[in-house]
């Protein structure tokens, strides 16, 4: 039985929400790492899920694909990389604190803060932006469906109007690869 018509809606659905994708938005995001580069400071990155899977592989972009071979490199930290140190805050404090108590060992009022969350409700995300807000550090929030919390308190938000958690985070991963590229071909 062929699956065709399910893989043509997807599709069709997907270039819809890419086509109302807000460049601007975009922009910014590119903007804020390019600035976080030339200055040397440190990005943050972190998601839960596919999200976190989307923060690793920018991690990965940034740190190899932008960095290699360059005398300016990024320095760019995800945080749901360390398992260990998650497991041992779920464990022993709460789930919601496992990207907050990392930053509160590492955060500098001149780093960046990039949350993802496909619903921009996640709780461990909010509390990591509200402490990086705290502490003064640039905050940034890819989100999906209305935006959520994380949409209303990052100061830079990147909204994907998608209400289906795999097309956010499809267009959450195309926005790291558009900066990416366009890191690249001005480095």
């Amino acid at each position: 039985m062929p699956y065709h018509a399910t893989a043509d809606s997807y599709r069709d659905e997907l270039l819809r929400v890419l086509e109302r994708l807000d460049l601007e938005e975009v922009d910014r995001f590119i903007g804020v790492l390019e600035r976080a580069l030339a200055a040397g400071s440190t990005v943050f990155v972190f998601g839960n899920g596919g999200s976190g899977a989307t923060a690793s592989h920018i991690a990965c972009d940034m740190n190899k694909g932008v960095s290699y071979g360059k005398a300016r490199r990024f320095k760019v930290i995800c945080l749901n990389d360390n398992v260990p140190t998650m497991m041992a805050y779920a464990n022993d404090v709460t789930y919601d604190d496992v990207f907050v108590e990392p930053l509160r060992n590492f955060l500098s009022p001149s780093d960046v803060v990039i949350g993802i969350s496909g619903s921009g409700n996640s709780e461990n995300v909010i509390r990591a932006i509200d402490y990086a807000n705290e502490v003064g550090a640039l905050t940034v929030g890819l989100s999906g469906y209305s935006g959520g919390k994380l949409k209303q308190k990052a100061k830079i938000s990147v909204h994907v109007a998608a209400n289906d958690m795999q097309m956010a985070e499809d267009v959450h991963l195309v926005v790291g690869h558009m900066a990416m590229q366009a890191l690249c071909a001005r480095s």
